[in-house]
């Protein structure tokens, strides 16, 4: 297996204002654009040639990029002029694989952050015969999720969809976004429409009878839907709780890029991610957040578990727990924001204007 299709359209919908300039997959997580993890992952693995499935915003990546050449890979980019979901993603970028029709090709989501053990994947697929293998993870609560139970063979038995009783809970193993194809199997998708790979290629081959294998392997997975996820994503990457070689420095309480200047008081911790030329003022607490580039976080701030936008400024003695400030966002002195909360990319909140708590 030398090459994959890494897919990376998603408009990330539950991350703006995350996504508003920036696709999903080239935010910063641990101090590198997350399509970084996910490629010096599989270089890792013995890919050498990817393809990029890119849609929205498909502008940004291969500037960034360019032809792969600094990660050891050579990488190609498809854009799709109008969405086409997984499984019509796939479909659309192979006609530029070079892998003949029983070699496997490696298929990955980019949005997901895992430990996955992408060699044995492959192993499992030529050692099973396989048209296609899944990654399947074990989750304490299913029901978020589509389940994928398997024979005792590890062979897929079913695809069934979100369960709404108990009853329907046959299983805590769930698609984990991870696959490897039989090449002959893409070309069996069909062309030219959207076709979502969970709800119809997957269900469509095993109805005909095709060999889909299943492989647990629970060691890390996280979705990074959502902004919470993506800044623990970020966290965990930093504190080595995530295996990637792409991260920019140690592991440890945090990362601080070069350019950014923290007073000498200023307290990081819990994998804290200080982007470039950010500026960290005194007294300020900083713990399991991402600060990206050229942010400003005044003296007294105290931030959890939030992320801070490229250019934002967060005001003197604001706090700020499980809050996304968009970029350039400017949040005033004395603001007190929670959970949930998303200030949009160029927004202005005057001091003291929110809070949670009494001002006295």
């Amino acid at each position: 297996m030398t090459e994959a299709i890494l897919l990376v359209g998603g408009k990330g919908t539950r991350l703006r204002p995350l996504t508003v300039h920036t696709p999903k997959p080239m935010v910063p997580a641990a101090g590198v654009p997350f399509l970084t993890h996910q490629l010096a992952r599989a270089r890792a693995a013995g890919v050498e040639h990817i393809v990029l499935a890119t849609s929205y915003l498909a502008e940004v990546f291969e500037p960034h990029f360019g032809d792969g050449s600094a990660l050891g890979l050579h990488i190609e980019y498809v854009t799709e002029t109008e969405p086409l979901g997984t499984g019509g993603a796939i479909r659309n970028v192979a006609s530029r694989l070079r892998s003949g029709p029983d070699e496997p090709v490696l298929i990955f989501n980019g949005d997901i952050l895992t430990g996955l053990d992408i060699r044995a994947l492959v192993g499992a697929h030529e050692t099973s015969g396989a048209d296609v293998s899944l990654h399947l993870t074990r989750v304490a609560d299913p029901r978020a999720y589509g389940l994928v139970p398997t024979d005792p063979t590890g062979r897929v038995t079913a695809f069934l969809e979100k369960p709404q009783t108990p009853e329907e809970i046959v299983t805590d193993q769930i698609n984990a976004g991870a696959y490897v194809f039989r090449r002959s199997v893409i070309d069996m998708i069909p062309a030219g429409r959207p076709v979502s790979v969970e709800r119809e290629t997957f269900p469509d081959l095993l109805s005909s009878g095709a060999h889909l294998q299943g492989m647990v392997d629970s060691t890390y997975w996280l979705d990074l839907g959502t902004p919470q996820a993506f800044v623990r994503g970020s966290a965990d990457l930093v504190l080595g709780r995530a295996p990637s070689p792409a991260v920019p420095g140690r592991h440890g309480e945090h990362l601080v890029l070069p350019g950014a200047s923290v007073a000498a008081d200023a307290k990081l911790t819990g994998g804290t991610v200080i982007g470039a030329d950010a500026l960290i003022g005194e007294g300020v607490r900083i713990a399991g957040s991402t600060v990206l580039a050229g942010a400003v976080v005044e003296p007294g701030a105290v931030i959890t578990d939030s992320l801070i936008g490229a250019g934002a400024r967060i005001g003197a003695r604001s706090v700020l727990s499980g809050a996304v400030i968009g970029d350039a966002a400017a949040v005033g002195a004395d603001n007190e924001l929670r959970e949930g909360v998303r200030v949009w990319c160029d927004a202005r909140l005057p001091q003291g204007a929110v809070r949670f708590s009494s001002d006295q």
